[in-house]
């Protein structure tokens, strides 16, 4: 069977659109996130592809509207590939241990909380409370 031109760069343009998704989504995430600026234009960079793939479809230009829009799903693939990097403020990730599993050690100086005084500092406060004071 064979397919007509106007066919076969669509079923092109599908594939390579797939696997362009599936790759930003299941590939290794990079080693370091990327600011998140520069993401922002990448997004608004691809929503301006749209942009412009729309116009091409008003006009009539069906070929330049389809290359256009596969430019900025491509772009927001990689951007989503770039937004899975890692922060080193990030908590880890499941599986993943903290080195440390012991709790800090208390601050030094710090003084200890006399209970007693502060029940009986409470009661005479609920008491006056209580009282209309």
């Amino acid at each position: 069977m064979v397919m007509p031109p106007s066919a076969a760069w669509k079923l092109v343009l599908a594939i390579v659109l797939a696997a362009a998704i599936l790759v930003s989504a299941c590939a290794a995430a990079p080693r370091r996130s990327v600011p998140s600026a520069d993401l922002r234009r990448l997004v608004l960079s691809a929503l301006g592809l749209y942009a412009v793939g729309g116009l091409a479809s008003l006009t009539h230009h069906p070929v330049l509207a389809g290359l256009v829009y596969a430019a900025g799903i491509i772009i927001c693939a990689v951007a989503a590939w770039l937004s899975r990097g890692t922060d080193s403020e990030d908590p880890p990730r499941g599986g993943e241990d903290p080195v440390d599993e012991r709790p800090p050690p208390e601050p030094d100086g710090l003084p200890t909380l006399d209970w007693n005084e502060f029940e009986r500092a409470f009661r005479a406060y609920s008491e006056r409370e209580t009282a209309g004071v």
